[in-house]
């Protein structure tokens, strides 16, 4: 599908006409064309999806896939984000079927070369302005995790974990991930 660059803002409407053609984000009716993903970057993905998925099986909290994220839809927001990961503990943020409508409790984005800067920047402006109460960026080639977690003044701590290191999730602190079951390849070689 062609968009037309001429047009300098674009809404969630547009945004939602396109069926996902070009895979794209919208951050304030700007357009950020997204990369197809890598082995190593859905391998990564995979296994978070697993361990959140046990974990969260049969309690309230649900683990999702990429989803149309509307962060501040009810400001009317131009801005759609799909994080690689999320987790949402309120179900009538996910009532209408369609999309996200407001702050995931926690995101998970996996860096790549083409998207860190954009993820570390833009997105994670969006993501701590909305409220997110975790969020995390995993670094595929270093094996690490940057992790920032709202505190109760509605700032962030943030931590740094290598591969060697265990992550307790703020958001469910009886739930332990170790950093080697994630980064670790079949050969037992980091991704």
């Amino acid at each position: 599908m062609q968009l037309q660059q001429e047009k300098g803002h674009f809404t969630y409407e547009d945004y939602y006409a396109w069926d996902n053609e070009p895979r794209c984000e919208l951050i304030d009716g700007e357009i950020y064309f997204m990369a197809m993903p890598t082995v190593s970057h859905q391998r990564i993905s995979g296994r978070l999806l697993r361990r959140f998925g046990e974990h969260l099986d049969g309690k309230k909290c649900e683990v999702f896939p990429p989803l149309d994220v509307r962060l501040n839809w009810e400001r009317g927001d131009d801005t759609v984000v799909q994080p690689d990961l999320l987790v949402i503990c309120d179900p009538e943020k996910i009532a209408d079927g369609k999309s996200v409508k407001g702050a995931p409790d926690l995101v998970i984005e996996i860096l790549s070369p083409s998207t860190a800067g954009y993820d570390t920047t833009k997105k994670l402006a969006k993501y701590c302005k909305a409220g997110v109460r975790e969020i995390w960026f995993a670094g595929p080639e270093a094996g690490t995790m940057l992790v920032y977690k709202r505190n109760d003044s509605g700032g962030y701590i943030i931590d740094f974990y290598h591969r060697d290191d265990k992550i307790t999730v703020g958001i469910l602190p009886d739930f332990t991930i170790d950093m080697k079951d994630i980064f670790e390849t079949e050969e037992g070689e980091i991704s």
